[in-house]
Protein backbone atom coordinates (compact mmCIF):
# COMPACT_ATOMS: atom_id res chain seq x y z
CA UNK A 1 0.00 0.00 0.00
CA UNK A 2 1.36 3.42 -0.90
CA UNK A 3 1.62 5.86 1.95
CA UNK A 4 0.68 9.49 1.67
CA UNK A 5 3.31 11.99 2.84
CA UNK A 6 2.91 12.69 6.55
CA UNK A 7 0.41 9.88 6.99
CA UNK A 8 1.02 6.42 8.45
CA UNK A 9 -0.33 3.41 6.53
CA UNK A 10 -3.65 2.25 7.94
CA UNK A 11 -3.45 -1.33 6.69
CA UNK A 12 -1.36 -3.73 4.64
CA UNK A 13 -2.05 -6.63 2.30
CA UNK A 14 0.59 -9.27 1.55
CA UNK A 15 0.37 -12.23 -0.81
CA UNK A 16 2.73 -15.21 -0.62
CA UNK A 17 2.95 -18.28 -2.84
CA UNK A 18 2.55 -21.55 -0.91
CA UNK A 19 2.18 -25.16 -2.03
CA UNK A 20 -1.64 -25.01 -1.64
CA UNK A 21 -1.90 -21.79 -3.72
CA UNK A 22 -1.71 -18.29 -2.24
CA UNK A 23 -1.70 -17.01 1.35
CA UNK A 24 -3.18 -13.52 1.78
CA UNK A 25 -2.56 -11.58 4.97
CA UNK A 26 -4.53 -8.43 5.77
CA UNK A 27 -3.09 -6.49 8.71
CA UNK A 28 -4.87 -3.70 10.55
CA UNK A 29 -2.66 -1.91 13.09
CA UNK A 30 -5.60 -0.74 15.23
CA UNK A 31 -8.86 -2.69 15.23
CA UNK A 32 -10.86 -1.94 18.36
CA UNK A 33 -7.62 -0.96 20.10
CA UNK A 34 -5.65 -4.06 19.07
CA UNK A 35 -3.57 -5.00 16.02
CA UNK A 36 -5.20 -7.72 13.91
CA UNK A 37 -3.97 -9.93 11.07
CA UNK A 38 -6.35 -12.09 9.07
CA UNK A 39 -4.81 -14.83 6.93
CA UNK A 40 -6.65 -16.62 4.13
CA UNK A 41 -5.35 -19.47 1.98
CA UNK A 42 -6.76 -19.61 -1.55
CA UNK A 43 -6.18 -22.13 -4.29
CA UNK A 44 -5.02 -20.74 -7.65
CA UNK A 45 -8.54 -20.38 -9.09
CA UNK A 46 -9.81 -18.62 -5.96
CA UNK A 47 -6.78 -16.31 -5.96
CA UNK A 48 -7.40 -15.38 -9.60
CA UNK A 49 -11.08 -14.67 -8.89
CA UNK A 50 -10.13 -12.55 -5.86
CA UNK A 51 -7.58 -10.59 -7.92
CA UNK A 52 -10.18 -9.96 -10.65
CA UNK A 53 -12.66 -8.73 -8.04
CA UNK A 54 -10.08 -6.35 -6.54
CA UNK A 55 -9.23 -4.98 -9.99
CA UNK A 56 -12.91 -4.50 -10.80
CA UNK A 57 -13.50 -2.69 -7.50
CA UNK A 58 -10.48 -0.44 -8.09
CA UNK A 59 -11.68 0.37 -11.61
CA UNK A 60 -15.17 1.16 -10.35
CA UNK A 61 -13.76 3.41 -7.63
CA UNK A 62 -11.59 5.24 -10.17
CA UNK A 63 -14.56 5.79 -12.49
CA UNK A 64 -16.63 7.17 -9.62
CA UNK A 65 -13.77 9.40 -8.46
CA UNK A 66 -12.86 10.67 -11.92
CA UNK A 67 -16.06 10.67 -13.99
CA UNK A 68 -15.82 11.28 -17.73
CA UNK A 69 -16.78 14.77 -18.82
CA UNK A 70 -20.09 14.98 -20.66
CA UNK A 71 -19.71 15.44 -24.40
Amino acid sequence: MAEQPGREAGWSLQASAISEGVRLELTLPDFAGQPVTAAVILDRAEARAFARALLAAAGDAAERTFPRPEL
